[in-house]
């Protein structure tokens, strides 16, 4: 009976230990592999979260015709310039990820901030070629292709099935390709692109609005205090409701870095649709000598896309010893800003 209960205790302590070997083994399984999984997302976040480079699109648009196999016209390098921009959302390292409910992307928040800002560009030059740049006068007829185009671009950046905003984004695109082949068929005289002086000021007057809100969104890093200058200027305005005359605003620290890459996405998609910009409408800007103007803003732009060395955004005070890439990102942006507006003035009165 002595020898049984032996038995019996040396079986009971071998099941014992397998069964912890096994588990033991087992949760040593599902950790390696979700450390692996981990590791493995971070590094192709880290390959995603890699801004596009800067394209020219003068050599862009020669090869967007040709492909398309018609000729370079007046509103060729704009609208090509657009369609590129839109592409690279769809089609960049990682592909668009303000959508993304998988790792890494949903994880990541710099690149989907950038690319919104780019899109907030998009949107605007959209809907300039369909209200102001295709058409002649208040009363002619808007193009079919350009209202689509405007319509698929505003589409909800964030939908992810059930129709994906890649998909309508895609269709914005082939909406542009068709405005920009008829642009170039002699046979289609309907599509137009109308190089003048009031519809340049018009866009223009977009991109003053966003820069303006850009560059007080970026100074507010540090907070500042703020009077109310909404009624300034006029005795007989008024307001919805009443607001405090002084105010601080400060942006809260957790989007620091989205106000920053955002405003990155939008300077890097204007400097490309400045430069389409100085090919369609060089004739007018040298009528007003004003082409040296806008390649002023562009030169003011073009620091907004240096390497960013730090792996943070730093958020040091005006006149600490830690930079603040917010305030150095708002000094371009502030500096581009006053020259479109001095740019405007000559439109207008040169």
């Amino acid at each position: 009976m002595k020898t049984l209960a032996t038995f019996e205790d040396l079986r009971s302590k071998l099941t014992d230990q397998l069964e912890t070997t096994s588990y033991s083994t087992g949760a040593k399984g599902v950790i390696a592999a979700v450390t692996a999984l981990l590791l493995s997302s971070g590094v192709v976040g880290f390959v995603w979260d890699n801004e596009p480079d800067l394209f020219e699109p003068g050599e862009l648009t020669q090869q967007t015709t040709t492909e398309l196999g018609v000729g370079v016209v007046g509103g060729s390098a704009t609208v090509a310039t657009t369609m590129q921009l839109a592409n690279t959302l769809i089609n960049k390292s990682g592909g668009y990820l303000n959508n993304d409910i998988m790792p890494p992307g949903v994880w990541m928040d710099n690149m989907p901030n950038w690319e919104f800002g780019v899109l907030v560009q998009i949107r605007d030059m959209s809907r300039t070629l369909r209200n102001n740049l295709s058409r002649s006068q208040s009363q002619s007829t808007e193009n079919q292709g350009l209202v689509t185009a405007e319509n698929q671009f505003y589409f909800d950046n964030d939908s992810w099935m059930l129709p994906e905003t890649e998909a309508e984004y895609k269709k914005g695109i082939r909406a542009l390709s068709q405005y920009l082949e008829n642009l170039g068929d002699q046979s289609q005289p309907t599509a137009q692109f109308y190089a003048r002086a009031d519809n340049l000021g018009s866009w223009l007057s977009e991109v003053e609005t966003r820069l303006g809100s850009l560059s007080q969104r970026l100074s507010a890093s540090v907070g500042k205090r703020q009077l109310d200058t909404s009624l300034a200027g006029d005795s007989a305005a008024s307001q919805s409701t009443s607001s405090s005359s002084e105010q601080r605003v400060k942006t809260p620290w957790s989007e620091l870095d989205d106000v920053f890459y955002e405003a990155r996405g939008t300077t890097w998609a204007l400097i490309h649709l400045l430069k389409a910009v100085e090919i369609d409408f060089k004739d007018v800007l040298e009528k007003k000598n004003a082409l040296i103007s806008l390649q002023q803003i562009i030169r003011e732009l073009e620091p907004t896309q240096d390497t960013l060395w730090s792996p943070v955004i730093l958020n040091g005070s005006g006149f600490s010893l830690v930079a603040n890439h917010s305030l150095v990102m708002a000094s371009h942006i502030s500096r581009a800003n006053a020259a479109i507006i001095d740019l405007r003035r000559l439109l207008q009165e040169g």
